[in-house]
């Protein structure tokens, strides 16, 4: 065993110790009434309904230790759950944590880990938290995350509401999270630009955007994880519409950041269309709406012809779902 407490394993350490260590690390949320230390946490639902996603985190799929602090991996896990509440049109309000590591795993990266939590949390969605969660021991680290919402009285925006004539927009930044992961992949950590590897890493998506787009109208909406291609389909095909992209909107968004990476404006636009991870929010509002401050048009939905499946085009050309999927994308290695 460690002579030193603060390098202390799972293994070492009996789960109360290493709790008591970890709790008040953690934010606390506005709407706990009874928070970590019974069977299970009591929140309030002054709206009378909540909206509850799950996301799980694992290592070789979904994140690397050779890539990512444990700091950056608690604001990811925060990030990732936080960014699919916002898209219903919900205010965050509480997360549950399980995480199960190698024994051999100090507590103080444990500690890191929460701490992620902590300033996500502060941040993107204050007033929200950690109410409880999980801990055991397992080889493959693995974070998994159920996080709550209050809808406020409010509607819930759904994937299905896009109708045609709606305009299509964005908030958050595409292209980034894409870029940064082909530059790990590519093994080129240490000479890419800080900016693209934060958004791959340490995510840090517009949360607050999902209240505002829900008050400005917005008829659908989701969460971009997989691509702006994907999820855009994923949009059509629930709402039964084409989603027509508009080719000048995405030109702007590839030079601007084609210019604030260093790549050619080829690469930036196809890291804008199918590039993963970017957990902006896409929307779909009445043509005759203003958009929200902070939200881009990207096009327009319009109604499928006779015979027509719902779809993404941008000219005269349907475009193909690719987009970032751990189950094919990823190459089996952990480092």
């Amino acid at each position: 065993m460690s002579e030193n407490p603060v390098n202390q394993t799972l293994g070492e350490m009996p789960e109360s110790a290493i709790l008591a260590r970890i709790f008040p690390r953690l934010p606390s949320s506005d709407a706990t009434i009874v928070g970590p230390g019974d069977d299970c946490a009591v929140m309030q639902a002054p709206d009378g309904r909540f909206v509850v996603t799950t996301d799980m985190m694992v290592h070789g799929p979904d994140f690397r230790l050779e890539w990512s602090t444990p700091h950056q991996l608690g604001i990811k896990a925060a990030a990732t759950n936080l960014s699919d509440v916002a898209a219903m049109g919900a205010k965050p309000t509480g997360m549950v944590v399980s995480i199960a590591a190698p024994k051999e795993t100090e507590v103080s990266f444990l500690e890191q880990i929460a701490d992620g939590f902590h300033d996500a949390c502060l941040e993107l969605a204050p007033g929200s938290g950690v109410v409880g969660g999980d801990l055991s021991v397992s080889n493959t680290l693995t974070i998994s995350v159920t996080a709550f919402g209050d809808l406020e009285g409010r509607k819930p925006l759904l994937r299905s509401g896009a109708q045609p004539g709606d305009v299509v927009a964005v908030t958050g930044r595409l292209g980034l999270a894409g870029l940064g992961l082909a530059a790990l992949f590519a093994g080129e950590k240490d000479t890419t630009n800080p900016l693209l590897l934060s958004a791959q890493l340490a995510p840090w998506p517009p949360i607050s955007q999902g209240v505002a787009g829900a008050l400005g109208g917005a008829t659908a909406a989701m969460d971009i994880s997989d691509s702006l291609i994907m999820d855009a389909g994923r949009i059509a095909g629930a709402s039964g519409v084409v989603i027509v992209l508009d080719e000048s909107a995405l030109d702007d968004l590839a030079a601007h950041l084609a210019i604030e990476c260093g790549v050619d404006a080829s690469h930036a636009r196809q890291a804008i269309l199918y590039g993963g991870e970017d957990h902006a929010l896409l929307m779909s509002f009445p043509a005759d709406v203003a958009l929200p401050p902070g939200f881009t048009a990207l096009g327009h939905v319009a109604a499928c012809a006779e015979d027509e499946t719902p779809h993404v085009n941008m000219g005269e050309g349907v475009l193909p779902e690719n987009g970032w999927n751990p189950y094919t994308s990823w190459n089996g290695e952990i480092s």
